[in-house]
């Protein structure tokens, strides 16, 4: 036996409980939601911030910087996963989802904002601690620590495979859209790399906020006396906050006299009111009219004009929030639940039909940017059946002389051109007229008949519209 003292034993540390940021943790509940239960940003972020207000553990700065990581990771989602991938030593699909999404909060950090690297890791191994376990979050100290070895560029440099080699998948790993969506932007919007680029930087921009002044109930001087309002680029009727905000705060807003809308949606709106009808011009008819912003904007139109528009909606939920929408319009309306693939109303009983149908919804990815991970290509088939019925009845709704609005928020060419020209196969008494007369002072709007709007080149949705005239 040895007769050396034996060193005492280092008293153990004393376990340091995780400390709860309100922040994060509030982020990570909001990328649970969409995740878990197939929820949108843009419906579960507000609710959740208006909860941590009034407990009083948010001010404006933390309610931006949760607004930031949940977006932000949404957006980059794609681009993360490829970093993570490389650092992790088992296919990404083996790591629970929680794990994956504490560290792609953690990779947004470090790589897509400018808050400092210790504080970045530190800040997400406590998050994974309070909801994850002290296991796990092991785990994630070791995967950020790999992370933050490189910046932004030198990842990408690393993980997407060079442009002359797969320009697709280099477009889809380092502006973070899924290969397909890639392929079907790029073949909608034509041209070289330059453009496919500025549209994919668009998707993964914040968007302003969009505000409507309904003409006969707000003005736009009035909502340009908002705190950062500018005037819209557009439309006569839009104000942009450029930075942000509460639209709900807004008092023309609250009381309905105005909405939020992209301008690319009061573009499709304003140029069907200022299509040329021959004969009357009495009756309008909004045939997918869920939520209502279009609506409301072409109910307040067809007053100005003595007309009345007919509102209809398949889902009563939705055609309850209609209502709501054209609550205190100026002229006559009405609202309807009704299948606008199985009409209530007769045949050639309207001057105007706007039919704004079902899609992917690809053309608005800045605003739910968690709806690129969702949509797959065979999601179009589904829609298909749909917006051909839709437009075949609003064809047929249309008197002789009348005017068809054919739009949706999607550049997907077999959900715009396609369907149109399937149609038009279908009604050889139709024609398309031109719209971009109908849109005066907006520019690239491409060779016509037809207009496609883009984020990068307009500031708008990406939304397509189709004017068809009845002639026989």
């Amino acid at each position: 036996m040895s007769d050396q003292p034996r060193r005492p034993r280092r008293p153990a540390k004393p376990y340091r409980r995780p400390k709860k940021d309100p922040v994060r943790v509030l982020a990570f509940e909001a990328l649970r939601a969409v995740d878990e239960r197939d929820a949108y940003a843009n419906l579960v972020l507000p609710p959740l911030l208006r909860t941590a207000r009034e407990k009083g553990d948010f001010d404006a700065r933390d309610a931006a910087l949760a607004t930031e990581l949940v977006y932000g990771t949404l957006r980059r989602q794609g681009t993360y996963d490829a970093i993570i991938a490389a650092c992790v030593d088992r296919p990404l699909r083996e790591v629970d989802p929680p794990v994956l999404d504490v560290l792609s909060l953690g990779a947004h950090q470090l790589l897509g904002t400018r808050i400092p690297t210790h504080a970045a890791v530190s800040a997400s191994v406590e998050l994974a601690r309070v909801v994850l376990g002290d296991g796990r979050a092991k785990f994630v100290n070791a995967v950020l620590r790999r992370i933050a070895q490189d910046d932004l560029d030198g990842w990408l440099e690393r993980v997407a495979p060079p442009y002359e080699e797969d320009p697709e998948d280099h477009l889809a790993v380092v502006h973070s859209h899924p290969r397909w969506v890639v392929s079907a932007l790029w073949d909608s919007l034509g041209g070289g790399r330059a453009g496919i680029e500025d549209l994919l930087r668009a998707d993964n921009e914040r968007p302003e906020v969009t505000l409507v002044a309904r003409p006969g109930r707000a003005t736009t001087d009035e909502l340009l006396g908002e705190e950062a309002a500018v005037p819209g680029r557009w439309s006569p009727h839009a104000v942009r906050l450029t930075e942000g905000g509460e639209p709900g705060a807004v008092k023309a807003v609250a009381e309905g006299r105005a909405g939020v809308q992209d301008e690319g949606s009061q573009l499709v709106a304003l140029a069907l009111a200022a299509a040329p009808v021959e004969g009357r011009d009495r009756m309008w008819l909004d045939g997918c009219a869920g939520p209502g912003g279009k609506a409301a904007l072409l109910a307040a139109l067809a007053a100005e004009r003595g007309a009345v528009l007919l509102a209809s909606e398949k889902q009563p939920h939705r055609a309850g929030l209609v209502a709501r929408a054209l609550d205190g319009n100026p002229g006559p309306y009405q609202v309807v639940a009704a299948d606008g693939t199985r009409p209530a109303w007769r045949p050639g009983s309207f001057d105007r039909v706007l039919v704004d149908v079902p899609c992917t919804g690809l053309g608005a990815l800045r605003r739910r940017p968690e709806a690129r991970w969702r949509r797959r290509p065979e999601d179009l088939a589904g829609f298909a059946p749909l917006q051909r019925g839709l437009l075949r009845t609003a064809l047929e709704s249309v008197r002789v002389g009348g005017v068809v609005g054919y739009a949706t928020c999607s550049p997907h060419l077999a959900e715009t051109r396609a369907v149109v020209a399937d149609l038009l196969g279908q009604f050889p008494d139709a024609e398309l007229i031109d719209a971009r007369p109908l849109l005066p002072g907006v520019p690239d709007l491409g060779e016509g008949p037809d207009v496609q709007l883009w984020p990068h080149l307009h500031g708008t949705d990406a939304m397509y519209l189709a004017l068809i005239r009845r002639t026989g």
